[in-house]
């Protein structure tokens, strides 16, 4: 028997006031969704639905780009969590197994409680996770009964007696496939709001004898997003965690409060991490790296020992070897730079591969879109590419090739060539000179005749 993820993700998000789906909301560079997905995905479960409904379209593509295997259904009209999880029944025929329900705008729960909650399902029927709350607010409050969960009363329905309890409901639910939908089956609709309430199984499965049981973590995991100012504080804590984490994995952070991780970030111990550096999605730098302050990485890959920075840019497809050096203000796309190589200032190298040992001087541009086409500029081992060179791409320099500064190249050079390709430099004798003081008698008689 296998595990089944539901994750409900159709709300509208009203108090995010924006037109993006409210789990489409990034949190360390990933959806709000993703975040959920991941924490399931640690159980390794046989199947994963995503319900959708406001935006359906737009959380489909993110749900199936995280998993192709994903399915996805949709709640057309906003009934209620009962109503939402019954939109995945026919995703789960032929399942038999426990189902876990998620939300996709709650991304903290750890996997490990996931865990804790399959494995109280060996003792009880239904399984909800519950937290102590610190202001239970509007949340929903467990009523309970020694070990035993008796039922789950919505704010709105709740007496102050009810009110006044601080063990409280996160909304994340498991049982059987078969219990569960034989329980949202008799899921009515009567109460304030007229929803139709997944927490109500509880009850019944109360009342038909079953056993219910809380799994309890800390209100950090059931942290869910509502608000622009709930996503800050969500990032805010996300970060915190992950530099900690960095750190006792042995990550140096000169400055930790600086440094913004994404949520798929990977860093090898002994890297140091200087102030002001921007992790986007899809990093990973090995051990004994050094990335200086200022520097933005995304969707790329530096090895051990390499340098980058201060103030680089690493966009998506940037493959760094080991022992590579990154400089000031140089940008990389798309690029494989060979063991060694030096790129220390003022370059950009897009769609490229640059071979090792290779130095490129400062101002140096692969020449890569043609406006309509991009296009491979590929240099070879020891070369060495002067400054402010122009690499007019499709173009290949063999090893230990050399360009003179100031060069355009725009054919291929052969291996231990020195291409030149600049205009000859004629001396006017004296032209300065006469130049300026015709200037500045210009301008003099200018201001005479104002």
């Amino acid at each position: 028997m296998g595990t089944a993820l539901i994750v409900l993700a159709a709300g509208l998000g009203t108090r995010m006031n924006s037109d993006l789906p409210k789990v489409l909301h990034e949190i360390g560079g990933a959806p709000l969704l993703h975040h959920a997905m991941a924490a399931g995905m640690a159980l390794e479960p046989s199947r994963m639905i995503v319900v959708a409904g406001h935006g359906a379209e737009a959380v489909e593509r993110a749900a199936t780009g995280f998993d192709a295997g994903v399915v996805t259904v949709r709640q057309e009209s906003q009934d209620g969590t009962g109503h939402a999880v019954r939109q995945a029944r026919a995703a789960l025929e032929g399942f038999s197994g426990d189902v876990i329900v998620l939300y996709g705008d709650t991304p903290f729960i750890r996997p490990e409680t996931l865990e804790a909650m399959r494995r109280a399902r060996t003792r009880a029927d239904v399984v909800v996770l519950g937290f102590e709350a610190a202001d239970p607010g509007r949340y929903g409050r467990l009523v309970t009964s020694g070990d035993r969960l008796e039922r789950i009363v919505e704010f709105k329905d709740a007496d102050a007696a009810t009110r006044a309890i601080t063990l409280c409901n996160s909304g994340v639910i498991a049982a059987d496939r078969e219990t569960l939908f034989e329980l949202l089956d008799q899921v009515t609709n009567d109460n304030a709001a007229g929803e139709y309430y997944l927490t109500d199984i509880v009850g019944l499965a109360r009342e038909a004898g079953l056993g219910a049981e809380v799994v309890r973590c800390d209100e950090a995991e059931t942290l869910g997003i509502n608000t622009r100012a709930e996503l800050a504080a969500a990032e805010a804590a996300f970060q915190s965690r992950a530099r900690a984490e960095a750190m006792e994995d042995g990550v140096t952070l000169v400055a930790p409060e600086t440094v913004s991780f994404a949520r798929d970030t990977v860093v090898g111990r002994d890297t140091v991490i200087e102030p002001n550096v921007v992790f986007g999605p899809g990093v990973t730098v090995e051990s004994g790296a050094r990335v200086r302050a200022f520097s933005h990485l995304e969707g790329c890959h530096v090895s051990r020992g390499a340098t980058v920075g201060p103030f680089a840019r690493l966009r998506p497809g940037a493959e760094l070897a080991e022992e590579v050096h990154i400089g000031n203000f140089v940008e990389i796309k798309n690029a494989q730079i060979g063991t060694g190589a030096k790129i220390n200032h003022l370059t950009y190298l897009g769609d490229a591969d640059i071979g090792a040992g290779t130095n490129v001087g400062a101002g140096t541009i692969t020449c890569n879109y043609d406006g309509v086409f991009k296009h491979r500029t590929t240099v070879g081992r020891d070369a060495f590419i002067g400054s402010n060179t122009m690499l007019v791409a499709p173009v290949t320099l063999g090893d230990g090739a050399m360009t003179a500064t100031g060069t355009v190249v725009t054919h291929n050079v052969p291996a231990g060539d020195m291409a030149v390709g600049r205009a000859r430099q004629d001396n006017k004798p004296g032209f300065a000179t006469r130049f300026f003081e015709k200037l500045r008698a210009a301008k003099a008689a200018k201001s005479k005749g104002e």
